[in-house]
């Protein structure tokens, strides 16, 4: 034995041992975080859609599949898939739209992107609450757009905008828009675009070379942009409330209504659950996706 040698060479499995207890330690607050305000608010939720209804509210400790029962009303159905349809038309709305923004940043000298990026985040600084009521005001009978529309003679009478699913997407589109953006453009920033110019040196037209190099090397941006955007589209409430009243109503609407107005936990749970299916298959998608690549 070489004498001054570290105990770490003389034994390297000390070391490793180290770094396994300080990664540990490391894991242990995050990990505590997901289990108290992720995991265990999930199982309250199944636990109580296996309970009954009180007479006033709140639950029985009786087993119960009832609730379960309940979704065999096709109403339920239906408001789930309007509300997949709506956030799917978000998100493919957002993606037009933010994808060539995000594009047009990621091009920009350096000085200019930090500019460009504070405005799409600015909208964040005011409350959501105030967003959505803004629309409100612009898409009213007597609202921007209706008199913008009706002094340029497009329409004699003003058109009934609000409280269309028209728009929630609309609502939607401008609550989430930045959640598309700012991942496509993490995306586009690390993009090599001389294999932009080497496409088109190779005979592509713009087109073709933007489907045949940039869209697929883009791929994982769109598609952390689309789930940022459809999953909390699917379980809107705020925006389909202000802005869709009736004929705009989702799947997070009636949740809401169970918990709070009709007092029915277990059947409110039941609903979350069948929405958090709905959302949970997108981001198995992406998962595979992601080992695939």
């Amino acid at each position: 034995m070489t004498v001054g040698q570290p105990s770490e060479q003389k034994n390297p499995s000390n070391l490793e041992t180290r770094k396994r207890k300080i990664l540990t330690l490391l894991l242990l607050p995050g990990t505590a975080w997901l289990l108290l305000f992720f995991v265990a608010p999930l199982l309250i939720v199944l636990l109580y859609s296996f309970l009954e209804r009180g007479t006033y509210g709140g639950v029985l400790w009786q087993f119960s599949l009832e609730n379960y029962q309940r979704l065999s009303k096709g109403v339920y159905w239906v408001v789930l898939w309007r509300s997949i349809f709506l956030a799917l038309l978000t998100t493919v709305a957002c993606l037009l739209i933010g994808y060539p923004i995000a594009f047009f940043i990621a091009t920009r000298p350096p000085r200019w992107r930090s500019v460009l990026l504070l405005l799409v985040i600015i909208p964040f600084w005011t409350n959501f609450l105030v967003r959505t009521y803004a629309w409100i005001i612009i898409l009213r009978k007597e609202g921007v757009v209706n008199v913008i529309l009706q002094s340029l003679h497009i329409i004699d009478e003003p058109l009934k905008l609000v409280f269309t699913p028209f728009a929630v997407i609309l609502g939607l589109i401008y609550g989430y828009l930045p959640f598309m953006i700012l991942p496509l453009y993490a995306t586009l920033e690390r993009f090599d675009f001389s294999l932009v110019e080497a496409g088109q040196d190779l005979g592509g037209n713009d087109l073709r070379v933007f489907f045949r190099v940039v869209l697929p090397l883009t791929m994982r941006g769109i598609i952390s942009g689309s789930l940022l955007v459809f999953i909390p589209s699917v379980g809107a409430f705020i925006t389909p409330d202000i802005l869709g009243g009736a004929k705009g109503l989702m799947i997070g609407n009636v949740i809401q209504d169970q918990f709070l107005r009709a007092r029915n936990e277990p059947f409110g749970s039941v609903l979350s659950i069948l929405m958090m299916a709905a959302v949970l298959i997108p981001v198995w998608l992406y998962f595979r996706v992601s080992e695939d690549d």
